[in-house]
């Protein structure tokens, strides 16, 4: 269990929260420094949540211990408050790495690569090394923070959900980041594949330098996945790379794979995307992409009856469900 400290420690740690790194959708984060080591203090902005399954959480997070994953060092739960306390990683989020030309040089391929493979690896323990599988649910840039040397780290377990390894599948309402998700999500029945697909997403943000959804582009490119789709059917996946790196052109032929990777796990029928373990030894050498892949990667045409909070409805799912702007 990660260690309980007082909110006046807290307080007093990050100079009375006057440093902020950054605004989630759970709660605000703040720089601070707790017996010489510099920490983020994540304040949850959790309105009604009980201290009993604020534990809970804690204990679930402060239980998983992996390379690739922010570790949880304290948290405190006094009166309303309820903090995390995780180490902190100097080169802040991926997105910013990304999409922030203006501001930051572009990653060379052996960095995208090894973030890559960072994701991959984090996943996989996530899916397949623990006592439960652990479905993150919301996999994108903003939520894989950076370290001084750029290893990649997954943080932001708020969404996560356990699942028993004798069960097919969990269910539970849709939950995540617009353009980020699955399509199976518009049936609640989730798997740790959603993580899959979500990961190619973010894999194709790395590689090309753009948002997955962008909309400076033309109507027909405002998708990353939309463009992927018409590249691959055209044998154009050079494409898709980044043109303000010249080292990525350098390793057009290893770029070009690990793309093909990512076509793996966006198919729309989660069971032809592979585990997270397969993707790590694809990345590490032991090529192994499907060959036979369907290039329309979400099939949204069927049917299907959907919750969304409290309502239902059955007429055709509308792809804005899954891509819109949050």
């Amino acid at each position: 269990m990660p260690t309980r400290l007082a909110f006046k420690l807290l307080k007093v740690a990050t100079q009375d929260f006057s440093n902020k790194l950054g605004q989630g959708e759970f709660g605000s984060v703040y720089e601070g420094q707790l017996d010489n080591e510099r920490v983020a203090v994540k304040c949850l902005d959790r309105a009604g949540q009980g201290k009993k399954d604020f534990l809970a959480e804690v204990q679930t997070i402060g239980s998983l211990h992996h390379i690739n994953l922010v570790r949880l060092i304290g948290f405190c739960s006094e009166k309303s408050y309820r903090l995390l306390v995780f180490e902190y990683m100097p080169r802040g989020s991926l997105d910013k790495w990304i999409y922030q030309r203006d501001k930051f040089v572009p990653l060379e391929w052996h960095t995208r690569r090894k973030i890559i493979n960072d994701i991959a690896r984090g996943l996989s323990y996530l899916h397949e090394e623990c006592r439960q599988r652990i479905a993150h649910l919301d996999i994108k840039p903003q939520n894989i923070l950076l370290d001084e040397n750029f290893n990649a780290k997954i943080s932001d377990f708020e969404l996560s959900k356990l699942i028993d390894r004798g069960e097919s599948h969990v269910m539970t309402r849709m939950r995540g980041t617009p353009g980020y998700m699955a399509p199976e999500w518009l049936t609640s029945q989730i798997t740790e594949k959603v993580d899959v697909c979500s990961f190619g997403i973010v894999v194709m943000e790395i590689i090309s330098g753009r948002k997955n959804l962008d909309y400076s582009q033309h109507e027909s490119s405002v998708q990353v996945i939309i463009v992927l789709q018409d590249k691959a059917k055209n044998d154009l996946l050079e494409d898709m790379i980044d043109r303000s790196s010249d080292d990525m052109s350098l390793h057009k032929e290893d770029v070009i794979e690990t793309i093909k990777l990512a076509r793996w796990c966006l198919q729309s029928d989660k069971n032809r995307r592979p585990a997270m373990s397969m993707v790590v030894k694809d990345m590490e050498g032991e090529r192994s992409v499907e060959s036979n892949l369907d290039y329309n990667f979400f099939d949204l045409s069927p049917a299907v009856t959907v919750q969304v909070g409290e309502s239902k409805f059955s007429d055709p799912p509308v792809v804005s469900v899954l891509y819109a702007p949050r």
